[in-house]
């Protein structure tokens, strides 16, 4: 069922994923060669505009790639926030584009191509490969003088549409022309620097572009799916899980998460600032439903062994809340059952009891009155370790590992 799984192991087991990789690989690397990007004085001929090869191949993947990512997302068969996207660190990024592009001048590989000018025998490609492990092994060892820098000026996953505050389809289409442009302008180097006649090209060139030009006006015009969409997508196999309580962990069950090392707990609590500031669980965030869907970019980056446990007055909002998580992607998603209310009744003491009597409310109202805004200064907050065990259903179960990172240059 749509979005398809981007998890290899899950469709292909692992062994089946390794040959999948392996496959791709060799796929890759055989375009390269194709391409001639094995050849260290062709990669560097662009730069002197003689020979634009290396941007004519490399844009069209880009192209190529970009549509079907958002052509896919568009109709519902790709989720994107689940595709690895390389976290923005602005200024180091800059200066290592800089090393790396005078590194691509002097010595006419990246990394990517001088493996497959080596693995085709080429002597300078095989002293280009070593030179780039040295300066990996050197990076390693040296990393840790400047490291300040190496971090500086995160944004996380930013992307054109976030730096433009546009849709995406408008940056897709946006990016098609420009890469059209860069052909011509490709083309017209070539024959005033290289000597190459414009003639000799292939004039179904032309039926080409204005293909990738109907792609990138479909993936505008059909727009990308928003969270109420995603949902409704999801809605026929997650609202079972609502309805079967699969989800909604018991008060016990949050307790023990707390004291489980190995787990990074995430408890996210949607109520009013003026409710969570009255009592909140210890370390518990507090991120108003209003303010959710800009904060699931940093939830989705969260270490994989995360649990989400999504925390209201009673469970209304906390449900609400469950919903955008899960169309926004975020993995291990559960609410509190009961919330805050049905927390107090399992871990109050007769002391706050008496202090803090329950009252009567309103749906997803704290049923508890409060005289007093000290947030997690209560021990019913954080119940000691030393507090008796209740028995519980266990509900919580870690999905997979999340895609990993990726990078580099062809």
């Amino acid at each position: 069922m749509a979005p398809f799984p981007l998890n290899m192991n899950a469709v292909f087991g692992h062994e089946g994923s390794l040959l999948v990789y392996l496959l791709i690989g060799f796929g890759f690397g055989a375009v390269l060669e194709m391409s001639g990007f094995a050849i260290s004085t062709r990669l560097a001929a662009q730069f002197y505009l003689k020979d634009m090869t290396v941007l004519k191949v490399m844009f069209t993947g880009i192209v190529v790639a970009m549509l079907l990512v958002f052509g896919a997302s568009a109709v519902g068969l790709l989720d994107y926030n689940l595709v690895w996207v390389n976290p923005t660190y602005l200024v180091p990024g800059i200066v290592g584009g800089l090393i790396m592009g005078a590194g691509f001048i002097l010595g006419g590989f990246c990394p990517g191509t001088s493996v497959v000018s080596a693995a085709t025998g080429k002597l300078d490609g095989l002293l280009f490969v070593v030179g780039a492990l040295f300066g990996m092994f050197l990076f390693g060892e040296t990393v840790g003088l400047y490291e300040p820098f190496w971090n500086s000026t995160a944004m996380g996953r930013f992307t054109l549409p976030e730096l433009f505050g546009v849709e995406p389809g408008v940056v897709v289409l946006g990016v098609v022309l420009m890469a059209l442009a860069a052909f011509a302008f490709a083309e017209f180097s070539e024959k005033i620097f290289g000597g190459r006649g414009i003639g000799r090209a292939p004039r179904w060139r032309f039926s080409a572009a204005g293909g990738l030009v109907a792609l990138g006006v479909g993936v505008l015009l059909i727009g990308q799916p928003t969270l109420t969409d995603k949902w409704q997508s999801l809605s026929p196999q997650k609202e079972a899980l609502l309805q079967e309580r699969s989800v909604q962990i018991e008060p016990a069950e949050l307790r023990s998460l707390m004291y489980q090392d190995h787990l990074n707990l995430v408890m996210l609590d949607v109520r009013s600032e003026q409710d969570y500031n009255l009592f909140h669980l210890l370390d518990a965030r507090h991120v108003p439903a209003a303010e959710l869907p800009a904060a699931l970019d940093a939830l989705r980056t969260e270490p994989a062994n995360t649990v989400f446990v999504v925390i209201s007055n009673d469970e209304t909002a906390a449900t609400a809340a469950w919903k955008v998580l899960l169309a926004g992607s975020v993995p291990n998603v559960y609410l509190l059952g009961g919330g805050i209310n049905q927390w107090l009744a399992t871990f109050a003491d007769e002391a706050f009891l008496a202090e803090h009597p329950p009252i009567s409310g309103g749906e997803d109202t704290l049923r508890y009155a409060f005289s007093a805004a000290l947030g997690s200064r209560y021990a019913a907050a954080y119940p000691h370790a030393e507090t008796p065990e209740l028995a519980f259903t266990p509900k919580v179960k870690l999905e997979g590992a999340r895609g990993g990172s990726s990078g580099g240059c062809g």
